[in-house]
């Protein structure tokens, strides 16, 4: 069996030159470099370097043989530094903003996990529909949808795969019928919100964009999905704002022919917070959330 200290010797000592420069950087003596060499190369039926009483050179083995052993060295180093990374107790404050509904429903009660796995760590949810800034509002890192072109921020991935859906209830459809197309959109009701600012009226549906109407509209797009969920009408929301409902039977997927906008989801940090271990932790544990409900999205979309 290959030991990580011989490998590691092997490595110093090719770029080092001489098993007496390899020893001195570790404190042992040359003939215990020299020995772990010769394990190494017993163990790997290879040699590694060529000797002479004046030199000592790589062989050919052994040059094609090092970036493999620098490679698996690197990667037990940063194995050991993630590990060290998510032992350490995460400590302070981490004030999180992020979309109403998707706060609300969806991170609600993981962010209350990860708080608990970490119970020196004190955590501020602030949720609201309006984008938060990020060097004036007290947010350390903000989740959000779209794609993020501000250079001021890096945005960290969570669902790439994330789009539009348009839903409705089985209730609404069994008395307003099924809209087929796009335009059939025109005649019914739809249950608008705000989106950046602004009433969300315009809906890219596959290649086409509509101007709905309908009326009922709030402010918070929670309101919409209930709405939605009660029988009201129409609603375009983000799939993971509605996959627990749709999976339930609450809401139905409508026209899966046309496809919705994409709407990746992001966890967005200014420079200056990038590395974070709270922040690095809390988006691994969001990603793979994420990722459990991509299967559900309509494959046609």
């Amino acid at each position: 069996m290959i030991r990580i200290d011989d490998l590691s010797l092997f490595v110093r000592t090719a770029a080092l030159g001489s098993f007496s420069n390899a020893a001195r950087e570790v404190d042992l003596l040359a003939g215990q470099v020299a020995a772990a060499i010769k394990r190494l190369e017993r163990e790997l039926d290879i040699r590694l370097f060529a000797r002479s009483t004046r030199s000592l050179r790589l062989t050919a083995e052994g040059e094609q043989y090092l970036p493999t052993a620098q490679t698996v060295l690197d990667a037990l180093k940063d194995g050991r530094e993630k590990l060290r990374r998510e032992s350490a107790e995460l400590r302070g404050v981490l004030q999180v903003g992020a979309p109403s509904d998707l706060g609300r429903n969806m991170l609600l009660p993981w962010l209350s996990a990860f708080r608990r796995q970490h119970p020196a760590l004190s955590m501020r949810l602030f949720l609201s529909d309006q984008v938060a800034d990020m060097f004036r509002d007290p947010v350390d890192v903000a989740i959000r949808y779209g794609v993020i072109e501000d250079a001021n921020y890096i945005a960290l991935s969570l669902a790439p795969w994330n789009r539009r859906v348009l839903v409705a209830s089985p209730d609404y459809l069994a008395r307003h019928g099924r809209p087929l197309q796009p335009d059939d959109l025109l005649r019914h009701d739809c249950l608008l919100y705000t989106l950046g600012g602004r009433m969300y009226d315009k809906w890219r549906i596959g290649s086409r964009v509509l101007t709905v109407s309908g009326a009922l509209f709030s402010d918070d797009a929670d309101v919409a999905r209930r709405w939605a969920v009660a029988g009201e009408g129409i609603t375009y929301k983000s799939w993971l704002d509605v996959s627990e409902d749709v999976s339930a039977g609450r809401l139905e997927v409508l026209m899966q022919d046309y496809p919705g906008e994409p709407a990746p989801l992001n966890l967005v940090c200014p420079h200056r917070k990038q590395f974070s271990p709270a922040i690095q932790q809390l988006h691994s544990l969001l990603r793979n959330r994420f990722a459990e409900l991509e299967s559900g999205l309509p494959k046609l979309l």
